[in-house]
């Protein structure tokens, strides 16, 4: 299994994410996470991750999980952050969440990603909703996450100047008051997931 979850955006050691792949290695970027924005605002966005990853060697190219979740022809996948119910929707509606993590355990595809892309590995989503708006979610809202990873991921703490510092500081409060096993992360870090060994960096 090889995961390179990050706080926010690639983090200060992008290098540890292309060493997990190889060479111009193929990456699938989901940015479902903020199908509820406007279309151009959206497509702004989407570029912006396409560029970054671009500008590591890779070869990116969007998988919109409302079109396609055929993941057949890539290296990895790269999941951008923003609302982690819509997400987990996108996910449900594709059959992405039955596909990925099966391909993540058997180390077929190196999962990667920042904010709501590693979210959504957790066991459940329940606490999240302190930060984001469940409302944003077209049909029902799922609270179970993928189940990757057998603990909770609770970006953005210590990270002044990201505007969800605050609230995912309430998240990691709950947790704390009800027993549930999270990962804290600042922003610059990300958890590097290489078969047997784990860093974060």
């Amino acid at each position: 299994m090889r995961l390179y979850l990050s706080s926010f955006r690639l983090g200060d050691h992008p290098e540890r994410l292309v060493a997990l792949l190889p060479p111009s290695g193929r990456v699938a970027v989901i940015c479902n996470s903020i199908d509820f924005e406007e279309p151009g605002e959206r497509k702004e966005k989407v570029a912006a991750e396409i560029t970054w990853l671009t500008e590591l060697g890779l070869r990116p190219e969007e998988l919109d999980l409302r079109e396609s979740a055929d993941f057949s022809t890539y290296d990895g996948v790269w999941v951008r952050g923003g609302n982690v119910f819509v997400l987990r929707e996108a996910m449900a509606r594709s059959g992405a969440d039955r596909i990925l993590p099966d391909l993540i355990r058997s180390d077929h595809l190196v999962y990667a990603g920042y904010s709501a892309g590693p979210c959504v590995l957790a066991p459940s989503l329940r606490g999240l909703e302190l930060c984001d708006d469940v409302d944003a979610v077209e049909g029902e809202v799922i609270w179970d996450g993928l189940g990757v990873l057998d603990h909770a991921i609770v970006p953005h703490l210590n990270s002044p100047g990201h505007p969800e510092m605050e609230l995912l500081e309430k998240v990691a409060a709950l947790y704390d008051r009800t027993n549930v096993p999270y990962l804290p992360m600042h922003d610059g870090q990300a958890l590097v997931i290489n078969g047997p060994h784990r860093t974060l960096t």
